[in-house]
């Protein structure tokens, strides 16, 4: 079975396992069900998954929490769903790494163009939580450095300065990607979204600053904690540091 038609939907309501499970079978995808965040890890250690859909309230061990975890393992890109909808859980779950969030009830139409993105995005991009061998980079890779940091555009990886592997979604290398080739430049929040998400831009435009807010943190090393993007009011954001290939 194709891992990148795999998915895992994470809900207590057995109908909406049944029906979204259904309808995204139907469009060529192989879906496993949970009915709480145990059930999903028993289904997690059983083999792999491309994108887990996993709800907020669940019995038991809630989906934030689920999620938490989830980015400390350097699980599946994740998108949340929640019968609350507000904006403090969508930020919430955004700024702890999920790739989406959509409100219930939704329309099973609408996420199948959700997961598609995510998993467009997410394509050949895999998480890195540790260096190549002997940490070194590969010399034919296309490397970039700034205030003691080196990001490695072909594999994906990012270095803090003590040489520490910095893993990052999809969404965050993107991001970083995009100010790392246009520096001390004063970049729109749309043009962040042509650089780093070209035609997937209109359903994400609303987690960019969100994004941005999880990379700072991301960024942040030492007792100084210099802040790398800064905040340009009323236009947009500047990456500060000058960028050098290495």
């Amino acid at each position: 079975m194709n891992l990148s038609t795999r998915l895992l939907i994470v809900d207590d309501d057995a109908g909406i396992r049944e029906l979204v499970s259904s309808f995204l079978e139907k469009h060529g995808f192989h879906v496993d069900t949970a009915g709480d965040v145990r059930e999903m890890r028993a289904k997690l250690e059983q083999g792999g998954y491309a994108l887990i859909v996993l709800d907020v309230m669940l019995p038991g061990e809630d989906g934030l929490s689920a999620l938490r975890a989830l980015q400390k393992s350097g699980g599946p890109p994740v998108i949340m769903l929640s019968a609350v909808g507000s904006d403090i859980d969508r930020i919430v779950g955004l700024e702890i790494g999920a790739e989406d969030y959509l409100a219930k009830p939704c329309n099973p139409r609408e996420l199948l163009a959700r997961i598609r993105t995510v998993l467009r995005r997410s394509a050949g991009a895999p998480q890195v939580s540790a260096p190549p061998e002997g940490g070194k980079v590969d010399e034919d890779s296309e490397v970039l450095k700034f205030s003691g940091w080196r990001i490695d555009l072909r594999s994906r990886v990012l270095y803090d300065p003590a040489n520490a592997v910095v893993t990052l979604s999809d969404g965050e290398f993107r991001l970083l990607r995009a100010f790392t080739q246009h520096p001390r430049r004063v970049l729109t929040r749309d043009q962040l979204l042509d650089y780093a998400l070209g035609s997937d831009k209109d359903t994400y435009d609303r987690a960019i600053d969100v994004q941005i807010s999880r990379l700072r943190r991301k960024l942040a090393f030492g007792e100084e904690r210099a802040d790398l993007i800064r905040t340009v009011r009323n236009e947009g954001y500047m990456f500060v540091p000058a960028v050098a290939r290495a």
